[in-house]
C-alpha cells in the first residue's frame, strides 16, 4: 500500500497521462474498507448474539478448519440480486457464504462455510452460484469438498429462485458422489429441503445442543400429528447419531467437530484415481508398537461369552488408533478407519458385546454404506467376522431385513478393493456368505483357531438332525466335526488358520501383494442396489398422524 502511494506521486507522462491508472486510484482506495466490511459478515451485533449461542462464525470455523494462513477466498465480494420486499437495501458482501479452499495437514481442500449472521444464513441464487461454483472446481481439480452448514433454510423473498438454487447444490453432490470426498457439518440449523445435501454427501457431523436436522419442523408436527416435540428430541444430534443413522458422529461443541473433521481427512485420498495418503512406518514404529500376543486370549472358551472387538481392531492398528464412524447407530457392527505399517485401511467388524454380533436391519445398511465408501476411493476392507446369524423376529422380517441384508451382500460382491477376512469365532447360516466371504471374491480369507463355520450353532443343528434325540452326546460329536476352522480350510474357503497375534503381521504382508489389484467389472449403466424404506418407523408414524383417537395415538 505504501508503494502504491509512493507511485500517485510521480509525475512522469507515464502516470500523469495514464488514463487506466488515474481511474482506478480511487478505487484502490476503498479497495481495504471493503475487504473489511466482507470480513465483518453480518456485524458486530449479530456476532456476539452467534457466540451467545455458544456457536462459532463461519470464518473463525474456517480458520479452525485449515492449517494457518492456507485459506485463499473467492467471491467475497458477491452480492444478492433480489429487490423484492425491500431487499435492496439489505446487500452485504458475500452474500452469507464463505467459500474458497485451503490447506488440512498440507493437503488441499474445497469448503463453503454458511454466515448465520447474513440473513439468517438463508439461501439466495447467488448463496447457491458461490457453492455451485467450488463444487465444481472441486471435481475438476479432484480435490474434497466439506460443507459447514448453519442456515435458516431458503430466502423466502426470492421465491423459486432459492429453490432453484438447491436443486444445483443437490445436482452437484449426486455427480460429485464417488469421485471427490464429501463432508457435511451440521453446526447450527439445517431444514426442509436444505437437508437433502447432507444426506447426499459421504459424512455428516453434527454438535449437540446448537444443532438440528429435520424436512418439518416441530410446529408442524404439532399441526398434524398433534405431538408435542422439541427441536433436539425431533432432529437433534443424538436423534440421528442414534435413531436415524442420518449422522456419521457428534461432537460437543465446534472446536472439537473442526478437530475431528481434520482428522477424518488424513485417512481419506484426494479423489477416486488416488489412494489413501500413506505415513511412514520405520523399524523403529514397529519396535514401539503393542504386542499382538493379548490378541491369542481375547476370545472365551465360552462361545456364548462376549468380547469387545474393538480391543481387536486397536491392537491390530497402528499405535492403536482407530477412527469409529458411527460410534452410537447399530452399536452390533463396528465401522471405521485405521493404518496398518502406514497403510490406510477401513475396518468393518461384529461386535459379540451388542446383540451377540448379529446382523439386523440397521447394521446391514451402515456397513453397505461403509463398504461402498471405501471401495469408492480405493480403500482396503479388512472384514473382523463373529456372526451367529440374521437377527430374529417379526420386527425384523416386517422392517425389511431381506432387502436391507441384501445391501450389505450386494455392497461386498460388487467392491472391487483388496478384501481381507478374519473368521474369529462364529461364521454362521447366512451371514457368513455375507461377510466377505470367499465365495463372494474376498480376496484372502483367515480363520483363528476359534473359528467356527457352519449352519447354525451345535445344540441347534443337533435338535434339527436327530429330531431332539440324544442332544448332549450328539452335540458333543458335532462340535469336534464342525466347531472349528479346519472343515473350511480343507475345501479351501480359508487360505490359512492363523493364530491371533499373526492377525496384524498377516494384513500387513496381504496389502503389499494385492497393492496392485485389479478386477475387471461388467459392462452397465449402473447396477440396481436393492433399495427399501424401514417400513416399520413408516407405518408407526402414518398411524400417529392420523389416529382420531387420543387412546390410540397413546398406544
Amino acid at each position: 500500500w505504501e508503494q502504491m502511494q509512493t507511485l500517485t506521486k510521480i509525475s512522469t507522462p507515464l502516470f500523469k497521462n495514464s488514463r487506466l491508472f488515474s481511474t482506478k486510484v480511487p478505487f484502490v482506495s476503498k479497495l481495504p474498507a471493503l475487504r473489511e466490511e466482507s470480513l465483518l459478515g453480518g456485524g458486530p451485533k449479530r456476532i456476539d448474539s452467534q457466540h451467545k449461542r455458544n456457536k462459532l462464525t463461519a470464518r473463525e470455523r474456517v480458520d479452525l478448519l485449515f492449517d494457518k494462513e492456507s485459506f485463499i477466498e473467492y467471491d467475497a465480494f458477491v452480492t444478492h440480486r433480489c429487490y423484492e420486499f425491500g431487499m435492496e437495501k439489505e446487500k452485504i458482501l458475500g452474500d452469507g457464504v464463505v467459500t474458497g479452499h485451503g490447506l488440512i495437514n498440507g493437503r488441499s481442500c474445497y469448503m463453503f462455510s454458511q454466515d448465520f449472521t447474513v440473513t439468517g444464513g438463508t439461501l439466495s441464487e447467488t448463496f447457491s452460484e458461490k457453492m455451485c461454483k467450488i463444487m465444481d472446481m472441486a471435481v475438476v481439480n479432484g480435490i474434497p469438498v466439506i460443507g459447514i452448514n448453519d442456515s435458516g433454510g431458503a430466502r423466502i423473498q426470492e421465491g423459486v429462485e432459492s429453490l432453484a438454487g438447491y436443486a444445483e447444490v443437490f445436482k452437484r453432490n449426486v455427480d460429485s458422489s464417488g469421485v471427490i470426498p464429501q463432508i457435511s457439518l451440521i453446526m447450527g440449523p439445517c431444514a426442509g429441503g436444505a437437508v437433502y445435501s447432507p444426506a447426499l454427501t459421504d459424512f455428516v457431523f453434527m454438535v449437540r445442543n446448537t444443532s438440528y436436522m429435520f424436512v418439518t419442523g416441530p410446529e408442524v408436527v404439532k399441526a398434524v400429528c398433534h405431538e408435542d416435540i422439541t427441536k433436539e428430541e425431533l432432529g437433534g444430534s443424538q436423534a440421528h447419531a442414534a435413531i436415524s443413522g442420518v449422522v456419521h458422529g457428534q461432537f460437543n461443541n465446534d472446536v472439537q467437530c473442526m478437530a475431528g473433521t481434520r482428522e477424518l481427512f488424513n485417512y481419506l485420498p484426494l479423489n477416486s484415481k488416488e489412494k489413501p495418503p500413506v505415513v511412514e512406518w520405520t523399524k523403529e514404529d514397529d519396535k514401539a508398537q503393542a504386542s499382538t500376543k493379548l490378541l491369542d486370549n481375547i476370545v472365551p472358551d465360552d462361545p456364548n461369552k462376549p468380547y469387545d472387538m474393538k480391543l481387536v481392531i486397536k491392537n491390530i492398528s497402528d499405535r492403536g488408533d482407530f477412527y469409529e464412524i458411527m460410534t452410537d447407530y447399530a452399536k452390533n457392527m463396528v465401522v471405521g478407519f485405521g493404518r496398518v505399517k502406514g497403510e490406510v485401511v477401513g475396518y468393518l467388524a461384529n461386535q459379540p458385546q451388542v446383540l451377540a454380533g448379529c446382523l439386523d436391519n440397521e447394521c446391514s445398511v451402515k456397513g453397505a454404506r461403509f463398504v461402498r465408501f471405501c471401495d469408492a476411493f480405493n480403500i482396503p476392507i479388512i472384514t473382523l467376522e463373529d456372526v451367529p446369524g440374521f437377527l430374529p423376529g417379526t420386527h425384523q422380517e416386517h422392517g425389511g431385513i431381506i432387502k436391507n441384508g441384501a445391501k450389505l451382500l450386494y455392497a461386498y460382491c460388487e467392491s472391487t478393493v483388496p478384501k481381507i477376512t478374519f473368521i474369529t469365532r462364529k461364521a454362521y447360516g447366512g451371514a457368513y456368505t455375507v461377510m466377505s466371504s470367499k465365495h463372494i471374491q474376498g480376496d484372502t480369507n483367515y480363520g483363528w483357531p476359534s473359528g467356527e463355520i457352519a449352519v447354525m450353532g451345535a445344540k441347534g443343528a443337533v435338535e434339527i438332525i436327530f429330531r431332539k434325540k440324544n442332544v448332549e452326546e450328539r452335540t458333543i460329536e458335532y462340535e469336534e466335526r464342525f466347531a472349528n476352522p479346519l472343515r473350511a480350510a480343507e475345501r479351501g474357503y480359508l487360505d490359512d488358520i492363523i493364530m491371533p497375534s499373526q492377525t496384524r503381521a498377516t494384513i500387513a504382508r496381504d496389502l503389499k501383494i494385492l497393492k496392485n489389484k485389479y478386477r475387471p467389472t461388467p459392462v452397465r449403466k449402473h447396477g440396481n442396489i436393492p433399495l427399501q424404506i424401514y417400513q416399520i418407523a413408516a407405518y408407526s408414524a402414518i398411524a400417529n398422524c392420523f389416529s382420531d383417537s387420543s387412546n390410540n395415538l397413546q398406544k
